[in-house]
């Protein structure tokens, strides 16, 4: 993960992002942007998805001056997140594109749940589903998107071309596993009988919006050349798109690699890491160089992640940073995984089962 000046930096979302978004420095706003602006993980113009992904973005002219209002006067976005601490990513990322479909006054249901009919009363009913938005639509309709982050790793040791090499970082979930629950049961909930009982009024189209980040094996890393996946030399960023249909070819990208592999890289000596917390995994690190943590050179880094790894086994969101004007800018972002991981990750490609830790 080298400073700006080794990578070929300006075509990367990062640099996008900071061209475009430079003014918005609040977490939450700048979360909202990315996920209104970036591109998503799969394409929705790919004849693979058969016109059931959806896009948001680019951000069109009034969207972008609505997120500088919010970064002015950023009480309306609080007031919707509820100053609640969320554990998990992809709720907050849920509460967030929910503030912005009632905004735009188009939210008809966000996280309307479907029971099945059941005698004995509404204790009895077993829940069928959820729809995490109904959109209105200008023909009197409903649009159900079905909404999903994700942060998938690339295993690079199997040479097919298929989703589930797509793997969750704790090797609980793949991109493959995740799409065949939304096609076929999530897209389809209008459909149950159920489904009438609580929709307002009838379901004309679903689509699945799935934003996130895809991270390719670093140079060195076992199979990293299967399927035309990565042509990363030294440390930089692949700009190779994966032999995988669907995948959107402007995704946001990291790399990932194994602590062995971090201290083992080159590196420059000027080059600073921070560890991402989890709820800003969404857009391009900036934080306040007073504020931040005191970023980390390499080896300050592996040790740090050494020391984790011992007691947790998860993999580390790290951030390459640099300093400009009071703040610490994301250049480059990696998952930094245990020596065990690859290892691990066969194991699941290979039983289609959650290794133990």
């Amino acid at each position: 993960m080298p400073p700006a000046a080794d990578t070929g930096i300006e075509s990367t979302c990062q640099a996008r992002f900071e061209r475009r978004w430079r003014h918005l420095t609040r977490p939450h706003v700048r979360a909202l942007a990315w996920l209104l602006d970036a591109p998503g993980l799969l394409d929705p113009n790919a004849p693979y998805w058969q016109g059931s992904i959806a896009t948001e973005g680019p951000a069109a002219p009034d969207v972008e001056a609505w997120l500088a209002a919010l970064e002015a006067d950023p009480a309306p976005l609080d007031a919707a997140l509820g100053g609640r601490f969320y554990s998990r990513l992809g709720l907050y990322a849920e509460k967030l594109m929910a503030f912005y479909y009632a905004q735009q006054g188009t939210l008809a249901a966000h996280g309307l749940q479907v029971r099945t009919a059941h005698q004995g009363g509404r204790a009895g009913r077993e829940t069928v589903g959820e729809f995490d938005f109904l959109l209105d639509e200008p023909g009197g309709g409903l649009r159900h998107i079905e909404f999903a982050t994700k942060f998938y790793l690339l295993d690079s040791g199997a040479a097919t071309g298929d989703h589930d090499l797509l793997v969750g970082p704790n090797l609980g979930d793949t991109l493959g596993r995740k799409m065949r629950k939304i096609f076929e049961q999530q897209l389809v909930l209008a459909e149950h009988p159920s489904a009438r009982e609580v929709l307002p009024r009838p379901v004309t189209a679903a689509q699945a919006l799935v934003k996130g980040w895809l991270f390719h094996p670093a140079a060195g890393v076992a199979g990293a050349g299967n399927n035309e996946v990565s042509d990363e030399v030294s440390n930089e960023v692949s700009n190779a798109v994966p032999r995988i249909p669907g995948i959107a070819p402007d995704h946001c990208r990291g790399r990932w690699l194994t602590l062995a592999g971090l201290a083992g890289e080159g590196g420059h000596p000027d080059e600073r890491f921070v560890v991402m917390p989890r709820l800003q995994w969404l857009a391009p690190l900036k934080a306040r160089t007073a504020d931040a943590p005191q970023p980390s050179s390499r080896g300050g880094l592996a040790a740090m992640l050494a020391e984790k790894f011992a007691a947790d086994p998860s993999p580390a969101m790290v951030a390459t940073v640099r300093e400009e004007d009071g703040w610490l800018l994301e250049q480059a972002r990696a998952f930094i995984v245990r020596d065990d991981w690859p290892a691990r990750a066969a194991l699941r490609r290979e039983t289609g089962q959650k290794p133990p830790a």
